[in-house]
């Protein structure tokens, strides 16, 4: 076990398998030192615990845990090109998406729900670039959707 996955068990987390694409892509592909993940969904065991809009069906106190678990699927993606967490040097990018009611302007917030899960497991080198972006829809009716870019170790 990897120090970054006995750092999750720490937290009560376990990294989960890697969600198996929705479509015509890859979780992760690995670019010289860098990896880049497809957007991860929620999903828990297979299947999105919850569905709807940020504001109106999932409130966004949901929907920050929701992008916790996305986080965690996209590291299990990280995992699954680069072997082992403990090889990730820093993080470098996070994008997220909230599928958003009309009248929802808290994207920011949903999305620290990732991002404060990726500080506590990494340290400094989980603190990331970021962006938070309000969409119309998501796959599936998904709340939320995370990417990540890491670089890794040498």
């Amino acid at each position: 076990m990897s120090a970054v996955e006995r750092r999750l068990a720490d937290l009560g987390l376990t990294l989960p398998d890697v969600v198996p694409p929705l479509a015509a892509y890859q979780p992760a592909v690995r670019s010289g030192v860098y990896v880049y993940t497809a957007g991860q969904l929620p999903m828990v065991d297979g299947a999105l615990p919850t569905i709807g809009k940020v504001g109106a069906e999932v409130t966004a106190e949901e929907a920050k845990g929701l992008s916790r678990v996305c986080a965690l699927n996209a590291l299990a993606a990280v995992k699954s090109v680069a072997g082992d967490l403990d090889q990730v040097a820093r993080v470098v990018k996070v994008t997220g998406y909230v599928a958003s009611a009309t009248d929802f302007a808290g994207q920011p917030a949903v999305l620290n729900g990732a991002s404060e899960l990726l500080a506590e497991v990494f340290g400094e080198r989980g603190v990331h670039a970021r962006s938070a972006v309000g969409v119309a829809v998501l796959p599936m009716d998904a709340p939320v959707e995370v990417e990540l870019i890491v670089e890794l170790l040498g």
